[in-house]
């Protein structure tokens, strides 16, 4: 699947979902508290996996994914009334390493975005393994 992101760029390999904003997720001004949308980009990140390269697959193989670094630009509050929509998308992909880009979005304004980046972990070998060859064939077929 693929989305226009900006006049010549492509978002590929998207996972998108609605977001539900709780009570407990909003501070005593009634917004959204930023911690949330940490919350919300690994929420995001496994409905990547989910959808991609599900955890159990991963682990038939002895292999998991380790997050190594989140940033996020907070952009505009959202409120527990707000209707939101989180995606997430793979931007690179190298031996060892994958980095991601998310957002949080409504109809009216982008609320945040962010990077993630991390690699993957051989359980039994306790050491960094190389990126599994499902997710890095589907990235190179989705990137052309």
């Amino acid at each position: 699947m693929k989305r226009k992101k900006e006049d010549n760029e492509l978002r590929t390999l998207i996972a998108e979902q609605p977001i539900q904003i709780n009570a407990y997720d909003i501070d005593a001004m009634g917004i959204v508290s930023n911690i949330v949308y940490v919350r919300w980009f690994e929420d995001l990140r496994m409905a990547f996996l989910n959808e991609h390269y599900p955890l159990a697959e991963m682990m038939a193989v002895q292999i998991s994914p380790i997050l190594m670094k989140t940033e996020i630009e907070y952009k505009a509050p959202l409120t527990i009334f707000d209707k939101p929509v989180g995606r997430c998308w793979m931007v690179k992909i190298g031996q060892s390493s994958w980095e991601m880009e998310l957002e949080i979005t409504t109809e009216k304004h982008i609320h945040c975005t962010g990077k993630q980046s991390g690699c993957f972990y051989h359980l039994e070998k306790k050491k960094v393994a190389k990126i599994p060859e499902p997710l890095k064939k589907l990235f190179e077929i989705s990137s052309k």
